[in-house]
């Protein structure tokens, strides 16, 4: 399968350079899309010009993340998508190789997750290292039929973590160090915290409280290694370090 990377942005000028520096030199990755959600800070321009093989997609006006993937799709060429947050910090090539390797060549799995596991203990404690992680490997027909529903802003990753556990879907995760930037040194405390609450109250309200208890209790494990039908692939998988 050929994979896609698709990054949806909104006035990320002076942190997406750190994920297009390691996404456009993964070998596994075929096409890499950046969708900007009407930044004004001229991130699609500069995108389009230190990354030429970068194909950019730009919305007029700030529609949210969800609405950015999806309008994303369209322009996708390859079966599976990588889904990649556009804020990270110190990402590791060499995990994300064996991220698309793994899903690449372990029977049934329908998604792999990236889990954050260098966020704050607060953080993994309810799990939103794992259920909100924006770093994801799926098939484009899944993503799909996800946002064939209404799914608005920050309710995309728990819409797809509702959509593999309605639908039965094996979900994996394997360990991932890079680290999100976080809305409160983006914003500041103030406004950086109130749009940290705004979003898992959205979040809360979408999936509603009786399944984000399921989410947060019993949703997906860790990838263990498995029979391949490469000679290559224990020795592969010998080298990832779980957590």
């Amino acid at each position: 399968m050929g994979v896609t990377c698709l990054i949806p942005c909104y006035n990320e000028r002076d942190r997406i350079a750190t994920v297009l520096d390691v996404v456009t030199k993964i070998e596994g990755i075929q096409q890499v899309i950046c969708v900007d959600d009407g930044s004004s800070d001229n991130t699609a321009t500069m995108v389009s010009r230190q990354w030429p093989t970068v194909q950019v997609i730009r919305l007029s006006q700030n529609r949210g993340k969800a609405a950015a993937i999806q309008y994303g799709l369209q322009f996708v060429e390859h079966e599976l998508v990588l889904l990649m947050d556009a804020d990270l910090q110190e990402l590791n090539g060499a995990e994300l190789e064996k991220a698309i390797h793994a899903f690449q060549h372990t029977a049934k799995v329908d998604m792999l997750i990236l889990r954050r596991i260098r966020s704050p203990w607060f953080v993994r404690w309810y799990r939103s290292d794992i259920l909100l992680s924006g770093e994801r490997l799926l098939r484009r027909s899944d993503l799909e039929e996800v946002l064939a529903q209404p799914v608005a802003r920050y309710q995309l990753e728990v819409a797809i973590n509702r959509y593999m556990i309605k639908r039965r879907k094996r979900v994996r995760w394997m360990p991932w160090s890079a680290m999100n930037t976080y809305k409160v040194d983006k914003l500041g405390v103030l406004e950086g915290s109130r749009r940290e609450f705004k979003m898992y109250v959205e979040i809360v309200d979408y999936v509603g409280l009786v399944h984000m208890f399921v989410q947060l209790s019993s949703f997906t494990r860790k990838l263990k290694k498995q029979k391949s039908a490469t000679k290559e692939w224990p020795r592969f998988l010998s080298g990832i370090r779980m957590s």
